[in-house]
């Protein structure tokens, strides 16, 4: 995860959930797309052995190619064997008789009259359950000493290949600006032999055509590379069906984002809300490997969101500071977002709207795909994706979001041996404070549940200002 990683801290060792209980087993999207995250050994295991398809290892929300080629993308993590709640098990086999909508009413009715007390754990062990897995990663890569320098993210993800490399054919890998990142991609090596690269060219030249131009060359070879390991042919029209999905799932994300995250009243308690951002930002990664099961997935969620909102089914958090807590992608403290939570704020996750990555790539009759997906690729790069050594422009572009989602704070999440140097964090802190006026802090983070009392008082401070 320089990238990838906490994906699913992503789902974060948030809060108690047994008080949120109530407000996610009425969203049956929700359920889906953690069932489907969590669930995604067995499904893989059966796509690879009785389906014959590919695997290829992806991460940082760049599914589109492996999709593209009729395979299946996986952020590794999901080939591990997650433990499942007894709720989700209910789920399991009573959906097979009833469906998912029929099921999740009667398993609601029933905890209701207290005869299922089990639904109040049920957020709870996912999260603790991936937060182990995750954790253990980051002490498999910790025993390398040639990691021993690296940012949690890049330690988790490096761990979940050695764990699970044997079951993905190949990685398809894109190159940022982050010097630790690179290297560790060329450290799968070892683990994954089959390596697939895109090359993202730096952006310090003042030639962006000649540079657009570069990478759709590289986006061509790696295509070719693509269809050597999979024996599939990736055509302009199989490009463009992945771009259409995946356009219609960023429209929903973002409407998440731009639309219910701004409003007065929450379709759920905000730590709710919270949970199912952190979801999102995980499963994001490769679509739950099968991009049109989670767009219906994101839609259906979007529409109970409406529907909850339109009844009065929710919360008013009006009078609740909205706080942007970022970059939260290659690892951060989860309890940061119960601590702001008890201290009368609302989180917002938002890392792949802030890095462009929920742009759309637009697809008509007359575009060259690959040469919209380079487009793509170089705006995220622009807006941080590939310029994390480019404190202004990382800065820049962290102020002007700020500014769009009408955050009432910002917190920056501090890594540990991450490239953005501690000048830069400062630089960015006082940008946001000084021009747009809103308080912003920075909370450290090397791994999850360690200074947890530092985070709290840290953040205690911080709330004080909107008291």
């Amino acid at each position: 995860m320089n990238w990838n990683c906490n994906y699913f801290e992503y789902f974060g060792d948030y809060i108690d959930m047994s008080i949120y209980a109530d407000d996610v087993v009425n969203f049956t999207s929700v359920l889906k797309i953690a069932y489907n995250f969590l669930t995604g050994r067995e499904y893989l295991q059966k796509k690879k052995s009785k389906e014959k398809k590919t695997l290829i290892s992806v991460a940082s929300g760049f599914p589109d190619l492996v999709y593209a080629a009729d395979s299946i993308p996986v952020f590794p993590i999901r080939m591990e064997k997650f433990k499942l709640n007894l709720y989700l098990l209910a789920l399991n086999s009573a959906t097979s008789l009833f469906g998912w909508n029929l099921t999740t009413k009667l398993l609601g009715i029933a905890r209701q009259v207290d005869f299922l007390k089990i639904v109040d754990n049920v957020l709870n062990d996912v999260i603790n359950s991936i937060n182990e897995k995750y954790n253990l990663f980051y002490d498999i890569a910790i025993s390398k000493n040639n990691l021993s320098d690296f940012c949690y993210g890049i330690k988790s993800i490096y761990g979940m290949n050695v764990s699970e490399a044997n079951m993905c054919d190949s990685s398809l890998n894109f190159t940022l600006r982050c010097d630790k990142y690179n290297k560790y991609l060329k450290s799968l090596k070892t683990l994954v032999p089959n390596q697939i690269w895109v090359e993202i060219p730096p952006l310090e030249k003042d030639d962006e055509e000649n540079i657009l131009k570069i990478l759709v060359d590289n986006i061509k070879k790696a295509i070719v590379e693509i269809e050597n390991i999979t024996g599939n042919i990736v055509t302009d029209n199989s490009l463009n069906k992945q771009f259409r999905i995946g356009n219609q799932v960023k429209r929903y994300y973002k409407s998440i984002i731009d639309e219910i995250s701004n409003s007065d009243f929450y379709p759920c308690n905000p730590a709710t809300f919270a949970e199912i951002l952190a979801l999102l930002t995980i499963s994001f990664q490769d679509y739950n490997s099968n991009a049109q099961r989670y767009l219906e997935n994101i839609s259906q969620l979007v529409k109970e969101m409406r529907e909850r909102i339109k009844r009065g089914v929710g919360m008013d958090v009006s009078n609740m500071p909205k706080i942007l807590l970022s970059p939260i992608f290659n690892g951060w403290e989860p309890k940061a977002q119960e601590i702001i939570y008890d201290l009368g704020g609302k989180v917002l996750y938002s890392d792949w709207d802030l890095l462009g990555l929920l742009e759309e790539i637009p697809v008509s009759k007359n575009s060259d795909p690959i040469e919209e997906y380079a487009r793509f690729l170089l705006n995220s790069a622009k807006k941080g994706l590939a310029c994390l050594n480019n404190c202004e422009a990382l800065t820049n572009s962290y102020l002007k979001y700020v500014k769009k989602v009408k955050a009432d704070g910002f917190i920056i999440n501090q890594l540990s041996d991450c490239n953005i140097n501690f000048n830069c964090y400062e630089l960015m802190k006082n940008k946001i404070r000084t021009e747009l006026r809103i308080p912003s802090t920075g909370i450290q983070f090397k791994k999850i549940g360690e200074n947890i009392e530092q985070t709290k008082a840290k953040l205690n401070s911080f709330m004080d200002l909107y008291s």
